[in-house]
């Protein structure tokens, strides 16, 4: 179970690559590029066999799990079970229990249930057990999770903190944090060592119940208290109020971790970005850059989501600067969108558009919605020519990208309204032609069409309104209304 370890949990990349230093071919390198879930892996593990390469248990092993830690499930399922039904691996209770937790995520816990049921007795001890376990937790199927558990513990397979926490999380993902603390009590009677993970979901409990001072009593009560759970009640101090137990838990936290934890400073920094520590911030990247040499793309974003939330915008436009020139990781445009939306959030849209221009002049890729991000706000503040170029540049990216996106009505019908008054016919048409290829045809684009042609003598009107028929659009009161300027002239 993923609950907790890190939180927010969504926000870290594992640090872990399985990569080959020798630029070579392997099987990882065949098998990892197959992102798409509906891409069997089996022709490549079959070629690989038939090409005459050799292959071993322990590569197959890894890419099991590196496929597992990159949530690729069906294709780790795959690569487990070819290992099996060749032959090439002879199963133990561990890669039964790791084939097990597969089944159980790609086809539920029925499934997972079927595939133990037909597993040899020797192979039925506490790691399938415990593998079951998991997947009736994952799905959040109480009654089965509780009476296996109670099977486990009269076979004497609940003898470690692994089940007792898959319990404790399962009354966490069902939202009965009371019932947590009352699991690590029966740990406890049962001379069940809670490890720190135990320790952390009780943390969690407590501050979900907004109970700060049992957090105070768990970190009391463990030997040895590891960065993450500092932090994690450190959160809890953070929003109860209490800034300066806060600021405490997390000095701790940071002084438990190892060097090159580059997790852990991440962590920390959306911390301290709560507490609006825009120095704090700061410091801690500093140390991050010492201590890890190599930082990936997620360790930008979410220094630079940490400086947005606090408005460090000018610091965080250096820290784009910076990753641009020493990253080293393949471009991004979410990298700087942090900060272009920054930008635009509080109102800064000459300065979120000045950096998009700057990335497009440079060849490097934007998306539409950043450009009609700041559109909005053009059009928000009554800057219609301004929005009408942002919103021109989005449609551009789209027909270029070929990608599938719609401008907000709001925008859009604002740019049609001030183009119909101020644009000429070519430029209306042009625009509706870009329009309808992203949301079809609408009354709006008719509307500036005809307005626009009627501006400059009306040549065309009788063709606008043809067309508006043969587009299934009614004449209606705006448009009688700019006809009407035209028989006065």
């Amino acid at each position: 179970m993923n609950i907790l370890r890190r939180i927010p949990a969504n926000l870290f990349t594992s640090r872990n690559y399985y990569t080959n230093r020798v630029k070579k071919t392997t099987l990882y390198s065949k098998i990892s590029p197959l992102g798409n879930p509906k891409s069997s892996v089996y022709p490549e593990l079959q070629n690989w066999v038939h090409s005459g390469n050799k292959v071993s248990v322990a590569e197959l092993i890894r890419i099991v799990h590196d496929l597992r830690r990159r949530k690729r499930f069906l294709h780790a399922l795959e690569v487990s079970k070819w290992m099996n039904e060749t032959g090439v691996c002879v199963f133990s209770p561990t890669e039964h229990a790791v084939h097990l937790d597969l089944v159980g995520r790609v086809h539920g816990f029925v499934s997972a249930e079927d595939y133990f049921e037909s597993l040899e007795e020797q192979h039925k001890n506490d790691k399938t057990h415990g593998a079951l376990l998991n997947c009736y937790v994952r799905q959040q199927n109480v009654d089965k999770s509780l009476s296996h558990f109670r099977k486990m513990k009269e076979m004497g397979y609940a003898s470690s903190s692994l089940a007792y926490n898959n319990i404790m999380c399962l009354y966490t993902n069902i939202g009965q944090h009371e019932r947590v603390p009352g699991v690590l009590d029966e740990m406890k009677g049962e001379n069940v060592a809670p490890d720190n993970y135990s320790y952390r979901i009780c943390v969690n409990a407590f501050g979900v119940m907004s109970d700060l001072e049992r957090i105070g009593e768990i970190l009391r009560d463990m030997e040895t208290v590891d960065w993450n759970t500092y932090a994690v009640a450190a959160k809890f101090y953070i929003d109860g109020g209490d800034r300066g137990k806060a600021i405490e838990l997390l000095r701790l936290s940071e002084d438990r971790l190892e060097g090159k934890d580059g997790e852990g400073y991440n962590h920390l920094i959306t911390l301290y970005a709560r507490l609006g520590d825009e120095g704090e911030v700061l410091r801690l990247w500093g140390l991050e850059k010492d201590a890890c040499k190599r930082r990936i793309n997620q360790d930008y974003l979410i220094v630079l989501q940490s400086l947005v939330k606090i408005d460090a915008l000018e610091e965080a436009e250096e820290v784009v600067k910076e990753w641009e020139s020493s990253s080293g990781n393949c471009y991004d445009f979410r990298v700087p969108s942090v900060v272009i939306r920054g930008y635009a959030g509080k109102g800064m849209e000459e300065r979120a558009e000045a950096m998009l221009e700057d990335l497009a002049k440079r060849g490097k890729g934007t998306t539409p919605d950043s450009w009609g991000l700041v559109a909005a706000v053009y059009v928000e503040k009554g800057v219609l020519d301004s929005a009408y170029r942002c919103l021109k540049t989005a449609l551009d990216v789209v027909e270029v990208g070929k990608k599938k996106w719609r401008p907000g009505v709001k925008v859009m019908t604002s740019v049609l309204s001030w183009l119909g008054d101020e644009g000429s016919s070519r430029e209306v048409e042009s625009f509706v032609a870009s329009l309808r290829s992203c949301v079809g045809v609408n009354r709006e684009m008719y509307h500036a069409l005809v307005k626009a042609d009627v501006r400059e003598g009306g040549s065309n009107v009788d063709t606008l309104l043809q067309r508006m028929k043969e587009d299934k659009i009614e004449t209606d009161e705006e448009i009688m209304a700019i006809l009407s300027t035209r028989s006065h002239c």
